[in-house]
């Protein structure tokens, strides 16, 4: 289904050469006459690659379809992602390459929401924070009361982050999936 390129807004999907983009920037431009232009900074959803476009006010384009679907995440090896699509209980792979920068965010069983453009996974979304137990961490030397002191913590899927000293081995912490930094303690 097409649409006028005036249409487009911040978050709005659409297809360009067969690829899925997500428009990031919007301005338009009136020119005389009636005419505009459409500067736009867009994201492909496919690699991530962001650029910048300008349409004429007369162009169309098609929306894309990127459908989004509830998965649980079952395993991983080196190749592949496995999920189970959470309504036909069917199971499916997703390409490491896609998953790579979320793994250290993902237990077996989580709820995730993953995007298809033609039936295949293009991306996954978790969300912005996520509670992960402490595996190891250093014990800090009693008086070292330094501000700002923080200290590596491992946590359950191996990620390394920085975090407070009261931070023992076993306490449950809220981690920003975005940054991988330290949020607060779960109580």
């Amino acid at each position: 289904m097409a649409f006028a390129i005036t249409e487009l807004k911040k978050g709005t999907i659409f297809e360009l050469d067969s690829v899925p983009y997500k428009v990031i920037e919007y301005s338009q431009k009136v020119m005389g006459r009636g005419g505009s232009i459409v500067n736009v900074r867009i994201k492909s959803l496919i690699d991530g690659k962001v650029l910048d476009k300008t349409f004429k006010g007369s162009e169309q384009l098609d929306y894309a379809d990127v459908v989004k679907k509830e998965a649980s995440y079952l395993y991983a090896d080196n190749e592949n992602y496995y999920f189970m699509d959470n309504e036909t209980f069917e199971q499916f792979n997703v390409l490491s390459s896609i998953v790579d920068d979320i793994k250290y965010f993902l237990k077996e069983g989580d709820k995730v929401q993953i995007q298809l453009f033609n039936n295949k996974p293009i991306n996954i979304e978790i969300p912005n924070s996520l509670p992960l137990k402490v595996e190891y961490t250093e014990e800090i030397v009693r008086g070292d009361t330094s501000t700002n002191l923080l200290k590596d913590a491992q946590l359950e899927t191996g990620l390394v982050i920085k975090v407070p000293p009261f931070i023992k081995q076993g306490d449950l912490i809220r981690v920003d999936t975005r940054t991988s930094e330290y949020i607060e303690r779960e109580k």
